[in-house]
């Protein structure tokens, strides 16, 4: 029992904030390129349209193991090019993330009543204008529901990142289970595992009650989003 106790700290000490980290770093990158991609799909001419289609496409369909395996492993071997193994699992899941968040922007901004496009043009807007200034800010608003959805999809795709080798919360465990198990027993395993199940479920909750306090604060009464993107 004392190990297992000893074992838990590390976890917490090692794994956590590199969970965190990754976390934040993936809803990050997956902002700065999802929301140019959704901007391009509603308002961007018809190649641009396609191409980023494309992109959502491809980067919704691929498993995130796959992809990690693609940055790290693939480029090193066919093209050695080597990159640490937080950068290649930042790359591919962030990317991975970009195309969910690209469609979680789209469907906000189209959410957004057309008829006040019209409105702020009457008014002596122009186009661009009316975008930047009356339907974005909004768009921005009604996304965030949605996005409490990304937040938990992208912070359990972390664990991923321990098959190559980054030291999170569960590659953190699995180094751990040989040393309870030898020291305690086997049935120890299941308990460490809970341990680590539970950091990411308070994780969980805790981001997604800050964004239901970020939504609170901005939400503009009359509108709500309907729905979220799934995977």
């Amino acid at each position: 029992m004392e190990t297992i106790l000893h074992s838990i700290w590390p976890i917490i000490r090692d794994g956590l904030p590199t969970t965190i980290f990754l976390t934040l770093g993936l809803l990050g990158v997956g902002l700065l390129l999802g929301f140019p991609i959704a901007f391009a799909q509603v308002y961007g001419y018809r190649p641009l349209r396609w191409f980023c289609k494309a992109y959502e496409q491809l980067f919704r369909g691929i498993p995130a193991l796959v992809l990690i395996l693609i940055f790290h492993s693939g480029l090193a071997r066919s093209f050695h090019v080597l990159l640490p193994t937080f950068m290649s699992a930042l790359i591919a899941l962030g990317l991975r993330s970009s195309a969910y968040q690209s469609q979680i922007f789209r469907g906000a901004i189209q959410s957004v009543n057309p008829g006040q496009m019209v409105a702020a043009r009457s008014m002596g807007m122009s186009r661009w204008q009316a975008i930047l200034h009356i339907m974005l800010p909004q768009a921005f608003r009604l996304s965030i529901p949605p996005w409490t959805n990304e937040y938990s999809s992208v912070l359990k795709d972390t664990s991923l990142a321990s098959a190559i080798g980054v030291i999170e919360m569960m590659k953190k465990t699995t180094l751990l289970m040989p040393t309870v198990q030898y020291r305690e027993g086997a049935r120890w395993i299941l308990l460490l595992l809970m341990v680590t199940a539970l950091l990411f479920l308070v994780l969980t909750y805790a981001g997604n009650w800050g964004l239901g306090v970020l939504e609170r604060q901005l939400r503009l009464p009359g509108f709500e989003v309907g729905g979220k993107v799934k995977r």
